[in-house]
């Protein structure tokens, strides 16, 4: 009895509850439905405890002065979301090694359309704002969020060819990769050059210790956190940036070989074999060692970059994420005044950039590489399927979000943006879910 009923939960909760979690739609699925809490907390009467929380500080008080003493949304966007980029450096690292990026030459179509798609958005933003006080918001709508636009395309299933699926994730590294620089080279101020020269004297360590052979990622994990991070967060320069830096010197390389751990499995699958078994369910003292060699074999044989991708991403989708989007995504429509959306074009040109900019950058990137030669479509990828992945392009929330905070320091700056996000993610959705859609 107790058997079947363990067996149903399994069957009914564990298992559903795991493939859920391994999809690739599942994150987007739950960063919209915590955007969603964030709003009706927004507009709820719980505003002003939310707002609160979200203002409440914590950290260290030392010889009266504060040290790291930041508030609930400073220790989000700027902590939690460490992670977040340093899961996007370990990806790009990944992808330079050995994936989408490692033939650039492959990928040019790709490649060119992230570009286009970032430079396109910018300019049309400027169109608007440029010469006035919020033309810093340039960098808003340059990003895509792979999560939102991943989980449209995998609810399309089979209507949406592999090629296609291809080209999107593709264009989101590139586009991961430019925001950063972004974020990096135009979104930096007030910087201390010697917590900077602290950071990435740390950071030298951990390089050093890749060249070495260390393998331990609490070594890289306590350098990375306690010295680089730290580093740099009071440097000026954004603590995201040290994440993506810290990413790019962890191994890329196992301590044990391919060949050497197959050899080691098949000698212990073979020990495993000819142990001495019993007619319990209980393992022999034998067996347990012969498995836990292979366990601890199979921990060596994983690269530490993909062992703590592999590790850290579900945290990342699935919790930093959706805090971030709560903490952020808050936007009370509560006594608004109108007049705040009109006072400037920040939100016309979030909404034209995101909109119209990252598709007709993207087209045009298609179009000009097929044309001198450098890239061809496959026969699978129509223009209707480029102009739908475009649209699903300008779906731009996470990323977007991030630079909204750096580029301005005005609340209805933050308002106008935000707006303008809203409204050009969530059409952008629509149009790209329903022009894929009839692909076929």
């Amino acid at each position: 009895m107790r058997e079947h009923y363990q067996k149903n939960i399994e069957h009914r909760l564990l298992i559903p509850m795991m493939q859920f979690l391994q999809r690739e739609k599942s994150s987007g699925i739950v960063l919209a439905v915590f955007v969603v809490l964030a709003l009706i907390l927004a507009n709820s009467p719980l505003r002003g405890d939310y707002e609160q929380f979200l203002e409440h500080h914590f950290g260290f008080i030392v010889d009266g002065r504060p040290l790291l003493n930041f508030s609930m949304e400073h220790w989000i966007n700027d902590g939690l979301m460490s992670m977040f980029f340093f899961v996007v450096g370990l990806e790009l690292k990944r992808e330079f090694i050995g994936g989408e990026l490692r033939d650039l030459r492959k990928v040019t179509m790709p490649v060119v359309a992230a570009v286009f798609g970032m430079l396109f958005p910018a300019g049309i933003y400027l169109l608007f704002n440029a010469g006035t006080p919020v033309a810093g918001g340039w960098g808003i709508p340059m990003a895509t969020d792979i999560a939102f636009a991943l989980a449209v395309v995998y609810m399309l299933g089979d209507r949406v060819p592999i090629s296609a699926k291809v080209f999107l994730t593709t264009l989101a590294i590139v586009d991961d990769l430019g925001s950063v620089l972004v974020i990096a080279l135009f979104y930096t101020s007030h910087i201390s050059f010697a917590n900077l020269a602290l950071g990435v004297l740390f950071l030298g360590v951990m390089f050093a210790g890749n060249r070495l052979g260390v393998k331990n990622v609490w070594f890289y994990g306590i350098l990375g956190i306690g010295g680089v991070w730290v580093a740099f967060l009071t440097s000026g320069i954004h603590a995201t940036i040290s994440a993506v830096l810290a990413a790019m010197v962890i191994p890329a390389d196992s301590r044990i070989p391919e060949a050497a751990f197959i050899a080691r499995m098949k000698k212990l699958t073979r020990q495993f074999e000819q142990a001495e078994p019993n007619d319990v369910r209980t393992l022999e003292p034998e067996q347990l060692e012969i498995l836990s060699r292979v366990k601890a074999d199979s921990v060596q044989a994983m690269p530490p970059l993909q062992r703590l991708e592999h590790s850290l991403h579900p945290m990342v989708s699935f919790v930093i994420m959706p805090i971030f989007a709560l903490a952020n995504a808050g936007v009370s429509f509560v006594d608004m005044d109108v007049t705040v959306l009109t006072a400037n074009h920040v939100a016309v040109g979030v909404l034209a950039g995101l909109l119209l900019g990252k598709p007709l950058g993207i087209v045009t990137a298609v179009w000009l590489t097929e044309r001198l030669g450098l890239g061809r479509r496959s026969r699978s990828m129509t223009w209707r399927t480029v102009v739908g992945l475009g649209f699903l392009a300008s779906i731009g929330f996470t990323m977007s979000m991030f630079v909204t905070m750096l580029a301005f320091k005005s609340p209805d700056n933050f308002i106008q943006a935000k707006v303008g996000i809203f409204a050009a993610s969530l059409l952008g959705g629509i149009i790209g879910y329903q022009l894929l859609k009839k692909h076929r």
